[in-house]
Protein backbone atom coordinates (compact mmCIF):
# COMPACT_ATOMS: atom_id res chain seq x y z
CA UNK A 1 0.00 0.00 0.00
CA UNK A 2 3.36 2.75 1.02
CA UNK A 3 4.01 2.06 -2.83
CA UNK A 4 0.83 3.22 -4.31
CA UNK A 5 0.83 6.31 -2.10
CA UNK A 6 4.78 7.27 -3.65
CA UNK A 7 4.45 9.11 -7.12
CA UNK A 8 5.40 6.80 -10.10
CA UNK A 9 9.33 7.12 -11.15
CA UNK A 10 9.70 7.88 -15.09
CA UNK A 11 13.52 8.14 -15.92
CA UNK A 12 14.42 10.47 -19.07
CA UNK A 13 17.34 9.42 -20.50
CA UNK A 14 19.69 11.66 -23.22
CA UNK A 15 17.50 10.69 -25.72
CA UNK A 16 14.28 12.04 -24.44
CA UNK A 17 12.94 8.43 -24.02
CA UNK A 18 10.64 8.21 -21.48
CA UNK A 19 11.21 5.05 -18.49
CA UNK A 20 8.80 3.70 -16.28
CA UNK A 21 10.64 2.09 -13.63
CA UNK A 22 8.00 -0.01 -11.69
CA UNK A 23 6.78 -2.06 -15.50
CA UNK A 24 10.36 -1.76 -16.59
CA UNK A 25 9.55 -0.12 -20.61
CA UNK A 26 9.28 2.88 -22.34
CA UNK A 27 6.26 4.64 -22.16
CA UNK A 28 4.59 8.19 -23.74
CA UNK A 29 3.28 11.19 -22.63
CA UNK A 30 -0.17 10.04 -23.35
CA UNK A 31 0.48 6.83 -21.05
CA UNK A 32 1.89 9.09 -18.27
CA UNK A 33 -1.28 10.76 -18.30
CA UNK A 34 -3.54 8.18 -18.53
CA UNK A 35 -1.54 7.24 -15.17
CA UNK A 36 -2.27 10.64 -13.89
CA UNK A 37 -5.92 10.18 -14.98
CA UNK A 38 -5.97 6.98 -13.19
CA UNK A 39 -5.35 8.73 -9.87
CA UNK A 40 -1.07 8.08 -9.60
CA UNK A 41 0.83 11.03 -8.88
CA UNK A 42 4.40 10.81 -11.20
CA UNK A 43 7.75 12.30 -10.52
CA UNK A 44 9.86 13.26 -13.82
CA UNK A 45 13.57 13.25 -13.69
CA UNK A 46 16.66 12.99 -15.94
CA UNK A 47 18.47 10.33 -15.41
CA UNK A 48 21.87 12.30 -15.93
CA UNK A 49 21.67 15.18 -14.01
CA UNK A 50 18.77 14.10 -11.61
CA UNK A 51 16.84 17.31 -12.35
CA UNK A 52 13.31 17.45 -11.68
CA UNK A 53 11.22 17.52 -15.06
CA UNK A 54 7.16 16.80 -13.86
CA UNK A 55 6.23 20.30 -14.00
CA UNK A 56 8.02 20.62 -17.84
CA UNK A 57 5.77 17.74 -18.74
CA UNK A 58 2.88 17.70 -17.06
CA UNK A 59 2.45 21.28 -18.93
CA UNK A 60 3.61 19.49 -22.08
CA UNK A 61 0.33 17.06 -21.80
CA UNK A 62 -1.68 19.76 -21.10
CA UNK A 63 -0.40 21.84 -24.18
CA UNK A 64 -0.84 18.55 -26.43
CA UNK A 65 -4.21 18.07 -25.06
CA UNK A 66 -5.20 22.22 -25.57
CA UNK A 67 -3.78 21.62 -29.24
CA UNK A 68 -5.69 18.43 -29.96
CA UNK A 69 -9.17 20.48 -29.27
CA UNK A 70 -9.80 19.15 -25.82
CA UNK A 71 -9.85 22.35 -24.58
CA UNK A 72 -10.20 23.04 -20.62
CA UNK A 73 -8.10 26.52 -20.63
CA UNK A 74 -10.45 29.45 -21.99
CA UNK A 75 -7.93 31.99 -23.84
CA UNK A 76 -8.41 34.76 -20.85
CA UNK A 77 -7.07 32.34 -18.21
CA UNK A 78 -4.47 31.51 -20.15
CA UNK A 79 -4.03 35.33 -20.97
CA UNK A 80 -4.00 36.06 -16.85
CA UNK A 81 -1.90 33.61 -15.60
CA UNK A 82 0.77 34.73 -18.62
CA UNK A 83 0.16 38.45 -17.06
CA UNK A 84 0.16 37.11 -13.51
CA UNK A 85 4.40 36.11 -14.16
CA UNK A 86 4.57 39.95 -15.07
CA UNK A 87 2.94 41.83 -12.42
CA UNK A 88 4.13 40.48 -9.40
CA UNK A 89 0.95 38.81 -8.38
CA UNK A 90 2.43 35.04 -9.54
CA UNK A 91 2.59 34.67 -5.69
CA UNK A 92 -0.92 34.26 -5.25
CA UNK A 93 -2.30 32.54 -8.27
CA UNK A 94 -0.97 28.85 -6.73
CA UNK A 95 -2.80 29.27 -3.63
CA UNK A 96 -5.75 30.09 -5.93
CA UNK A 97 -5.24 27.65 -8.19
CA UNK A 98 -4.93 25.28 -5.66
CA UNK A 99 -7.85 26.00 -3.73
CA UNK A 100 -10.36 25.91 -6.63
CA UNK A 101 -9.07 22.59 -7.89
CA UNK A 102 -10.02 21.61 -4.31
CA UNK A 103 -13.05 22.98 -4.41
CA UNK A 104 -13.57 21.09 -7.46
CA UNK A 105 -12.58 17.77 -6.84
CA UNK A 106 -14.11 17.88 -3.40
CA UNK A 107 -17.53 18.86 -5.65
CA UNK A 108 -17.20 16.27 -7.87
CA UNK A 109 -16.64 14.09 -4.70
CA UNK A 110 -19.87 14.61 -3.35
CA UNK A 111 -21.11 14.79 -6.51
CA UNK A 112 -20.56 10.90 -7.60
CA UNK A 113 -21.32 9.77 -3.67
CA UNK A 114 -25.37 11.57 -4.91
CA UNK A 115 -24.90 9.59 -7.77
CA UNK A 116 -24.18 6.19 -6.16
CA UNK A 117 -26.27 6.80 -3.01
CA UNK A 118 -29.53 7.96 -4.62
CA UNK A 119 -31.17 8.33 -1.35
CA UNK A 120 -27.91 11.35 -0.59
CA UNK A 121 -29.47 14.41 -1.02
CA UNK A 122 -27.91 17.15 -3.41
CA UNK A 123 -25.97 19.82 -2.09
CA UNK A 124 -28.07 23.05 -1.94
CA UNK A 125 -27.83 26.38 -1.57
CA UNK A 126 -25.94 26.14 2.08
CA UNK A 127 -23.56 24.00 0.60
CA UNK A 128 -22.65 25.82 -2.40
CA UNK A 129 -22.49 29.32 -0.55
CA UNK A 130 -20.04 27.13 2.18
CA UNK A 131 -18.00 26.53 -0.44
CA UNK A 132 -18.02 30.45 -1.61
CA UNK A 133 -17.33 31.48 2.02
CA UNK A 134 -14.06 29.20 2.08
CA UNK A 135 -13.09 30.37 -1.24
CA UNK A 136 -13.00 33.62 -0.48
CA UNK A 137 -11.48 33.28 3.14
CA UNK A 138 -8.55 31.36 1.47
CA UNK A 139 -8.30 33.90 -1.54
CA UNK A 140 -8.65 37.25 0.57
CA UNK A 141 -6.64 36.13 3.83
CA UNK A 142 -3.64 36.67 3.05
CA UNK A 143 -3.77 39.93 2.44
CA UNK A 144 -2.59 41.89 5.21
CA UNK A 145 -2.35 39.15 7.42
CA UNK A 146 -5.63 39.08 8.69
CA UNK A 147 -9.01 37.73 8.53
CA UNK A 148 -10.95 39.82 5.88
CA UNK A 149 -13.46 40.85 8.68
CA UNK A 150 -10.61 41.97 11.01
CA UNK A 151 -12.18 39.84 13.59
CA UNK A 152 -11.06 36.62 15.10
CA UNK A 153 -12.92 34.18 13.52
CA UNK A 154 -15.06 33.62 16.77
CA UNK A 155 -16.31 37.18 16.79
CA UNK A 156 -17.81 36.85 13.51
CA UNK A 157 -21.55 36.92 13.42
CA UNK A 158 -23.16 33.73 13.40
CA UNK A 159 -26.54 34.31 12.11
CA UNK A 160 -26.83 33.70 8.32
CA UNK A 161 -28.19 36.92 7.40
CA UNK A 162 -25.42 38.52 9.61
CA UNK A 163 -23.05 36.68 8.01
CA UNK A 164 -24.56 37.22 4.71
CA UNK A 165 -23.96 41.04 5.33
CA UNK A 166 -20.33 40.44 6.24
CA UNK A 167 -20.00 39.08 3.41
CA UNK A 168 -21.51 41.73 1.61
CA UNK A 169 -18.81 44.40 3.88
CA UNK A 170 -15.92 42.09 2.71
CA UNK A 171 -16.75 42.11 -1.09
CA UNK A 172 -16.99 46.00 -1.37
CA UNK A 173 -13.87 46.39 0.95
CA UNK A 174 -12.00 43.81 -1.11
CA UNK A 175 -13.53 46.39 -4.42
CA UNK A 176 -12.20 49.39 -2.38
CA UNK A 177 -8.91 47.75 -2.13
CA UNK A 178 -8.77 46.84 -5.98
CA UNK A 179 -9.45 50.57 -6.84
CA UNK A 180 -6.55 51.52 -4.92
CA UNK A 181 -4.40 49.15 -6.53
CA UNK A 182 -5.29 50.17 -9.87
CA UNK A 183 -5.20 53.84 -9.55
Amino acid sequence: MAAELEPLLIKRYASRRLYNTESSDYVTLEDIAECIRNGRDVQIVDLKSGDDLTKQYLLQIIADHESQGDSVLPVNVLTDLVRSYATGVHSAVPQFLSVSFEMLRESQSRMMENFTNPMAAMPGFEAMKAQQEAFFKAMTGGWGGAEPSGKPESENPSTEADELGEIKRQLADLQERLAEISR
